[in-house]
């Protein structure tokens, strides 16, 4: 999707210290080599199957939305309650066939934590997540889990206390123990390959939901919805359908942290994208309810998708986000997660009847911050 490796358009690329260069050209070796070798997709299919528990279901949801043909992409019954799974899944395995066995990571909502915690444990891989103090106080349940799971986390005690700060420290803690360490980014953020890399693990969501969606109805969607924060859940369930030019691509962002809506082209965290920055180039802040989209940056490929034309970007209040959470849960007996209720927010609104919105995950780690609002 790419007109050049590493890049989308003129975004993504890598913007790293020079010594970070051959781990990252490793790496993307390493990923070429996976990519051409069938024991590797075999391994991770197995794996999906058996470990995470895939396919995930596809789940219409008659009562949210009864003007409405909607269907939900049931990421949240993935093991670990996340799509996160995926990619720690795929980056695992590809770390032990690199002989990386001591993994880093950062976490916002706490589930890409749990997530590398969880994969790091099946395989016996030394981790580190990294995480805000701010988001540990809002996701107190996952912080337990990583922690359950053998992982250590290290508090982010600077700057926004966020995810941000999270990533900076992760990244900081990569250049200093490249030589042993695999850096598990959680979105499809970051210098090349990592982009395209994630893209391909998450792609799976994607591929899934059109079958399933086929099976279901006949035909395609007219529309997929997907929250975006880095926005790893959307690019693997856009992957299904951007070639399908019928089918309309939306991604949802919390309106306070809107890259796509009201950001710049600037490098955050080692590529090229849309970024909350002010006209120095200085990185702004970002707020949202919702840990996993309080981040000042997105993917690269999704700000090319923007500028195509091929998908559009809207924002979600945090209110209209609570009040989606809760009439999920009130009316259809399945608690969301924070991030996909700002998808579920813009559902109403549309003029298409043929939904399908990627539920990314289940809400457990968000009921103390609803609670409180």
């Amino acid at each position: 999707m790419s007109s050049t490796p590493g890049l989308f358009g003129t975004y993504g690329g890598r913007y790293v210290p020079e010594t970070l260069i051959p781990a990252l050209d490793e790496l993307d070796q390493g990923w070429r080599d996976a990519q051409a070798d069938p024991a590797f997709r075999n391994e991770l299919d197995e794996l999906g199957r058996t470990f995470a528990g895939r396919p995930t279901p596809l789940t219409r949801v008659e009562r949210f939305a009864p003007q409405k043909r909607l269907y939900l992409k049931r990421e949240d019954l993935l093991h670990t309650g996340a799509h996160k799974l995926n990619n720690a899944l795929g980056q695992a395995v590809l770390a032990r066939r690199r002989g990386k066995r001591r993994i880093v990571a950062e976490t916002g909502a706490g589930q890409h934590g749990v997530a590398t915690a969880t994969v790091c444990a099946r395989f016996g891989f030394e981790c580190v997540v990294y995480m805000g103090e701010e988001d540990m106080r809002r996701q107190r349940p996952n912080v337990e889990r990583m922690k359950l799971l053998g992982a250590e986390v290290r508090p982010v005690e600077f700057g926004t206390r966020t995810l941000k700060e999270a990533t900076s420290e992760a990244i900081r803690d990569w250049i200093t123990n490249v030589s042993t360490t695999h850096y598990l980014i959680g979105s499809c953020v970051g210098p090349a390959p990592y982009p395209e890399l994630v893209r391909e693990l998450q792609a799976v969501i994607g591929r899934e939901a059109r079958a399933q969606f086929l099976d279901a109805e006949g035909r395609l969607p007219e529309v997929v919805l997907a929250c975006v924060g880095g926005g790893s859940n959307a690019i693997g369930m856009f992957a299904g359908f951007v070639d399908d030019q019928n089918v309309r691509l939306v991604g949802v962002e919390a309106a306070d942290a809107a890259s796509l809506g009201s950001g710049r082209a600037a490098v955050l965290h080692g590529a090229r994208s849309s970024v909350l920055a002010d006209e120095d180039g200085q990185i702004a802040d970002a707020h949202s309810i919702s840990a996993g989209l309080d981040y000042p940056g997105v993917g690269p490929e999704h700000a090319w998708l923007r500028d195509s034309g091929r998908a559009e970007y809207l924002g979600t209040s945090d209110e209209d986000a609570l009040h989606a959470f809760r009439e999920l849960s009130r009316l259809e007996g399945i608690i969301p997660a924070l991030e996909p209720a700002h998808a579920l927010a813009r559902v109403h609104e549309r003029e298409e009847e043929l939904v399908l919105v990627c539920l990314s995950g289940r809400g457990d780690k968000d009921l103390a911050e609803v609670l409180a609002h």
